[in-house]
């Protein structure tokens, strides 16, 4: 275990070990903190690994506790790793008005380039190469078999890094992403805030602008409520369905009738996910 790395705590669940650590990011510039259940298959081989990417508001530990996935991941034998959504401490900037949707638990996924959120909101270069790196080193986990999945902004994270990095990831789901953020309130915010004010620069980040460019057309899976408080403002599937159909990519969309934005929402389809998941890492 790299000495870096202080555990936080841990848990048995399902013959498996749910894990937090915390450790010092040269990505964030500040202390980052992750989860990771490893399951009962781990203490024996290396598994194949699944990253989820949370929402607005969360850190590593509400995946863990409310989702109910460690049972079907140790079904499957499967890791999943948990990041928190944003860099946090001391000197790292937050919203000037304390909204939700910017700064502290709202790091959307990306590199920042102004000021002053480029010395701390690398979340891109944090998922994609820094926790990774520190993952692969340090838990029996198959780097040759991986897949990503989220919710919200973190299924925006999803698929966005899932397209943007061909031949990653063996699969890739979603559950009520923000499909196309330079459409949409939160996203216009966000990126407007992170990246400044060329839109050019959004579409990196922007799952509807990468599909007409995409390199690799991974089967995406995307499960959306159609009583989600946050449907027609924010998330708008139906661009994301467009989208596909126009550059023929593969698109699975199910809109779930009552369903809302809430992990109620995520724990019922979350079997289906790790089925989606679960065949495209096994072997």
């Amino acid at each position: 275990m790299t000495k870096a790395l202080t555990e936080i705590s841990e848990n048995k669940c399902f013959g498996g070990r749910q894990l937090r650590y915390s450790h010092p990011s040269d990505v964030c510039n500040c202390v980052m903190t992750f989860a990771i259940f490893l399951p009962p298959q781990a203490q024996t081989v290396r598994v194949p690994l699944l990253y989820w990417l949370s929402g607005l508001t969360c850190t590593d530990e509400n995946f863990v506790t409310k989702a109910g996935a460690q049972q079907y991941a140790a079904e499957h034998g499967i890791a999943v790793v948990a990041p928190d959504t944003s860099p946090r401490g001391k000197g790292v900037p937050d919203d000037s008005e304390g909204a939700y949707d910017f700064g502290l638990g709202a790091g959307f996924y990306v590199n920042a380039t102004q000021t002053p959120w480029s010395e701390h909101y690398n979340m891109y270069d944090y998922v994609v190469r820094e926790l990774p790196g520190i993952v692969n080193g340090n838990f029996p986990v198959d780097p040759e078999r991986q897949s990503i999945f989220g919710h919200s902004m973190g299924g925006h994270g999803a698929l966005t890094i899932a397209l943007k990095n061909p031949g990653r990831f063996r699969s890739v789901s979603a559950f009520a992403p923000i499909v196309a953020p330079s459409q949409v309130p939160w996203g216009q915010k966000a990126l407007g805030g992170y990246l400044g004010d060329d839109r050019e620069a959004w579409k990196a980040h922007d799952t509807c602008e990468l599909i007409a460019i995409a390199e690799e057309r991974l089967p995406l899976l995307v499960d959306q409520g159609d009583a989600d408080q946050f449907l027609k403002e924010q998330l708008k599937p139906e661009l994301l369905k467009s989208a596909c159909e126009a550059h023929g990519h593969p698109l699975t969309l199910r809109i779930q009738s009552g369903y809302d934005h809430s992990y109620y929402f995520m724990a019922s389809f979350m079997k289906d996910h790790f089925a989606h998941h679960g065949a495209a890492l096994a072997g």
